[in-house]
């Protein structure tokens, strides 16, 4: 089922469907996409709605209510977080990566013109970023683009 987060237990078992919404559904594509664990929430992007999520997790495990915490950035695919509260890099298969604040605001800081091609994931590990363009879109010139955080 699109749209949805599922919960696998540690020890095996089926999934179980862990979070459900209109904000994790689909539109057209692709609905809920890149996921992450940070500051007791799970974080996960809807491609097609272009929005950023958190969904807090609950005492007893369970999902808390679905937050959108940023909107507006189309083909919004996977993202990291900086290492700077909540503020993150969202990598976008508009050839775009935005800085995302933790108020929702969000600025385009690596385009086409640094050579980016449909990114599809981004990683940060302590200054670094790595951008792997998957070049899916236009078959050409796929590469690993890197990039040093201002902090």
């Amino acid at each position: 089922m699109h749209g949805v987060v599922y919960r696998v237990p540690a020890s095996g078992g089926s999934a179980t469907v862990w979070a459900d919404g209109d904000a994790l559904r689909p539109s057209t594509f692709a609905g809920a996409n890149g996921l992450k664990l940070h500051g007791g929430a799970v974080w996960v992007t809807n491609l097609d709605k272009g929005t950023v999520l958190r969904i807090p997790i609950t005492a007893h495990g369970t999902a808390g209510p679905i937050q959108v915490r940023a909107t507006g950035m189309p083909s919004i695919d996977d993202f990291a977080f900086t290492g700077r509260g909540d503020t993150l890099l969202a990598a976008r298969d508009d050839d775009e990566v935005d800085l995302v604040r933790p108020d929702g605001t969000h600025t385009a800081v690596l385009t086409a013109a640094d050579g980016l091609r449909t990114p599809t994931s981004v990683a940060v590990h302590a200054d670094e970023v790595y951008l792997p363009s998957a070049a899916y879109l236009t078959g050409a010139d796929p590469n690993l683009l890197t990039a040093r955080l201002d902090r």
